[in-house]
């Protein structure tokens, strides 16, 4: 098993959009942005991904600037390619062109000593979608706590 250490999540991508499927990526990162990684400070809150000219980017993701560069360090919210097959790009293009569709980091993770992105393809939860999803868990909640006052009698 390959040991990952996530640094960062986005919560509310789930909670907004309902993920059909992800897509492992590697991503382009200079020397400040991976030690500044490597420390932990990263939001990929609203990030977003597109593809621009056949090529895969990530958008907005905020990388803090490493307190020990110099003027070497890079901008916290530049665009960051990420690394895919063309084929693998190709496919999420032609999924993405379709109504509703957009392409979403969900988290941020060491590899083997490699940055990755997980990019899920999501559909775009509606209002009552997301009160549905949230009464489903709490009844699961109301479920889970009164089987487990059962065990302990």
């Amino acid at each position: 098993m390959v040991a990952e250490k996530t640094l960062a999540v986005n919560r509310k991508a789930r909670h907004d959009y309902a993920i059909d499927e992800t897509l492992e990526t590697g991503i382009v990162l200079t020397g400040t942005e991976i030690k500044s990684l490597r420390a932990g400070k990263a939001n990929i809150a609203q990030s977003y991904a597109a593809i621009e000219r056949g090529e895969l980017w990530l958008f907005n993701a905020h990388i803090a600037q490493y307190d020990a560069g110099n003027r070497y360090n890079h901008e916290p919210t530049r665009p960051r390619k990420l690394l895919a097959h063309r084929n693998e790009i190709r496919e999420l293009a032609l999924k993405a062109s379709q109504k509703r569709f957009t392409l979403v980091p969900l988290r941020l993770y060491l590899k083997k000593r490699l940055a990755k992105v997980e990019i899920g393809l999501g559909r775009g939860k509606r209002m009552y979608d997301k009160r549905e999803a949230m009464a489903a868990r709490q009844s699961d909640r109301e479920i889970e706590r009164s089987l487990k006052m059962r065990r302990l009698r």
